[in-house]
């Protein structure tokens, strides 16, 4: 696959635009495919993760989703949840919640910094690169009525039970962090002398 990057995001617009995506970055030699989320609130990100997956992405088809409420977001691997971002602007940490976003795919040339810190390049022999998505669905609420409308539209994902995760859902968030997890902003310590605040709550710490 080398380092060619397929994306799948929700974001908006302008300067202080919010963002949340999928990317896989693909892989070196017989190394496990990466996928890498990352999560921009009122313009700021810099909050990536990456995952090597437990599985071949082009072998066949899988299901990337992202519930995405006021009180909290989940990205997930067919049915795994693989990342949390809370909303904690009690602690003055940034949410997503005063925008609407759109949907957009992209393909690019990653081989700077995608796989292995840019050391694979894209191997322009194999091309075309093909990026396939089939069963496309989306639930939520049209913002065309004004952004507050959307915050207790009084849907099922409004819902007291989808405000955080189950117990199950957090054992297997743990597992996903515990074996697959190579890359979390929380831990960069070339970053940040200590982890962010929101990282405890987002790991269930």
């Amino acid at each position: 696959m080398g380092s060619y990057c397929a994306n799948l995001q929700l974001s908006s617009e302008g300067g202080e635009h919010d963002e949340m995506d999928f990317e896989f970055l693909g892989k070196g030699g017989d190394q496990p495919y990466i996928l890498q989320t990352n999560v921009f609130a009122k313009g700021k990100g810099d909050r990536e993760q990456r995952i090597n997956l437990w599985f071949d992405p082009t072998a066949d088809f899988h299901t990337y989703s992202l519930f995405w409420n006021k009180n909290i977001t989940v990205f997930y691997v067919d049915t795994t949840p693989i990342r949390v971002y809370k909303n904690n602007e009690d602690l003055g940490v940034p949410y997503p919640n005063s925008q609407g976003v759109g949907i957009y795919a992209s393909l690019w040339d990653g081989s700077e910094w995608a796989t292995d810190g840019g050391k694979v390049g894209l191997d322009w022999n194999a091309a075309p690169f093909v990026a396939s998505f089939q069963g496309f669905g989306v639930d939520s609420c049209d913002v065309a009525g004004g952004i507050s409308a959307c915050k207790d539209d009084g849907k099922w994902y409004q819902g007291a039970e989808h405000h955080d995760l189950n117990g199950n859902q957090i054992a297997q968030l743990k597992d996903v962090r515990q074996k697959h997890v190579t890359y979390d902003y929380c831990t960069d310590r070339k970053r940040t002398a200590t982890a962010p605040v929101e990282c405890a709550r987002n790991w269930y710490e």
